[in-house]
């Protein structure tokens, strides 16, 4: 069993920002301890710190009362600290058995033994209820999938404290399950646990104590979750009220703006057909797998339809690659926002200019970046956009601030007619998702089509006007808003072998 593990007046400057700021709190063995927050209070900076990716400017990091400083992630990895971060770090063409195991790959006279990797492997795998085929490669997988893999990895290596940033995100209901069964278990074995997560609601199932940051500062700690309301803790993260963090707004609609017509594609099987009015907002509902991710690529032109039509005001549109869908008037807020939503390597002034520079914002071969500054100067002040300067790479910022410049982008976009967004308040924090939900009914209250794709069922009861749920890459069924119900949407999702 480990001994208790405290942070002491952590603190930690990057250029033009104090990430965090005399944080402090500890951990006791046999705990699940929340760490909640909005995007860029500072605890993924916080779990870098413990993982020895960054050092602390100041303050100390004790394990039973032994200080330590991790200089590398190695490092950390020896002392028995493992960080499941949200982005995850992996190698895409590499067997699960070989991500799992890197580092400590089985050989023999300096031969790999590809069999003994399977094997081992596909033992753990079977240990923690996960159904995947060790020899597949990663990047045949689902980002779920790879989410599971990477929690694999972390107690295949015996850690002793084990952060977990975000680790329901891309999970299903089935994998969310598993996940809080380990967790569990863990806590019961000793191990010291450190759960970062936007769901109020896991914090409350799963973890014993939290500790609230906001703007880099500790702002609470609660030893006992018994006698805490979500609300109080909503107010700690965001320093204010929010009765109703939906806020749904109706609103008159028009005629039909976008309409799919038996459409089908590799993964969406059957014909599939709706449509979306003007001004309305359409949840699509499933769980994953179901095929909502790959028909909104379809609609985009991120991949090719086998059979079917798409329209846009009546006029049927050929997209063969995304840019056609754009120059029509489609935007599209991707799933993954570090693999298909953001340039990491490119400043926030970039990555919103992005559709200006292709509708011709280039002029001679020269950028007017005074144009674009000014672009950008309004979208980070009109958005909220949290970064020290519009030259900053967008890879430091936090998910939802990212997840905003990906929206001004779009915002930029002057023949905006169809929003499509996938999962777009995944590993957001929820004063963030509020502000979020606001820019999704003003794109519908200025005549947009917008269509919401989600796997948290209570966003989609709260923020569209039309439900539509798929299963098994078809549509089995729409909901008017009056008619919404968790228990209408489950049993529509669930295969009927699974419905109570």
């Amino acid at each position: 069993m480990v001994n208790s593990l405290r942070l002491n007046e952590i603190t930690k400057r990057f250029p033009g920002v104090r990430a965090l700021d005399r944080v402090t709190f500890s951990v006791e063995p046999g705990s699940v301890h929340a760490l909640v927050g909005e995007n860029g209070a500072g605890k993924s900076t916080l779990l870098r710190i413990l993982g020895g990716i960054y050092q602390p400017d100041s303050g100390s990091l004790l394990v039973g009362g032994t200080e330590r400083r991790f200089q590398s992630a190695a490092s950390s990895i020896a002392a028995g600290v493992a960080i499941i971060h949200q982005e995850l770090h992996y190698v895409p063409n590499l067997t699960i058995a070989e991500n799992l195991l890197l580092g400590h790959l089985p050989h023999r006279y300096g031969f790999f033994r590809r069999g003994d990797a399977i094997r081992v492997a596909g033992g753990h795998l079977r240990r923690m209820g996960v159904d995947l085929n060790p020899r597949a490669k990663l990047k045949t997988l689902s980002i779920a999938e790879r989410q599971m893999v990477e929690i694999c990895k972390a107690l295949l290596r015996q850690a002793q404290i084990i952060a977990l940033d975000e680790p329901t995100s891309s999970l299903s209901h089935h994998e969310t399950e598993i996940l809080f069964r380990l967790v569990r278990d863990l806590r019961k074995q000793g191990k010291i646990l450190i759960y970062v997560s936007h769901r109020l609601e896991e914090i409350f199932e799963l973890c014993d104590a939290c500790t609230v940051l906001r703007d880099g500062h500790t702002v609470a700690t609660h030893h006992s979750l018994v006698g805490v309301s979500r609300a109080q803790l909503v107010e700690e993260m965001v320093g204010r009220k929010i009765s109703d963090i939906y806020n749904y707004r109706p609103r008159s609609m028009g005629p039909v703006r976008l309409e799919v017509k038996a459409v089908t594609g590799k993964q969406v099987a059957r014909p599939v057909s709706f449509s979306v009015h003007s001004g309305e907002v359409v949840g699509f509902f499933g769980l994953v797998g179901s095929g909502r991710s790959e028909l909104m690529h379809l609609i985009f032109g991120a991949a090719r339809p086998r059979s079917g039509s798409i329209e846009i005001d009546g006029q049927r549109i050929r997209a063969r690659h995304p840019i056609d869908a754009i120059r029509r008037g489609v935007a599209f807020c991707p799933e993954d926002r570090k693999e298909c939503g953001i340039i990491p390597i490119r400043s926030v002034t970039e990555n919103i200019n992005l559709t200006a520079r292709q509708r011709g914002g280039l002029r001679a071969f020269l950028i007017d970046f005074g144009s674009e500054f000014k672009v950008t100067d309004r979208f980070i002040q009109r958005l909220g956009i949290k970064t020290p300067s519009r030259r900053q790479k967008i890879r430091f910022l936090s998910g939802g601030n990212q997840q905003k410049v990906i929206l001004a982008r779009w915002l930029n976009l002057p023949n905006l007619r169809v929003v499509i967004m996938d999962e777009p308040t995944r590993g957001i924090d929820v004063g963030a998702k509020h502000e979020i939900y606001n820019f999704i009914y003003e794109l519908a209250e200025r005549g947009c089509a917008v269509v919401v794709v989600s796997s948290e069922l209570p966003e989609v009861i709260g923020i569209a006007d039309r439900m539509v749920v798929m299963r098994e890459g078809a549509i089995i069924g729409e909901i008017p808003r009056e008619d919404f119900s968790e228990h209408l949407a489950l049993s529509l999702a669930l295969p009927d072998e699974q419905v109570a």
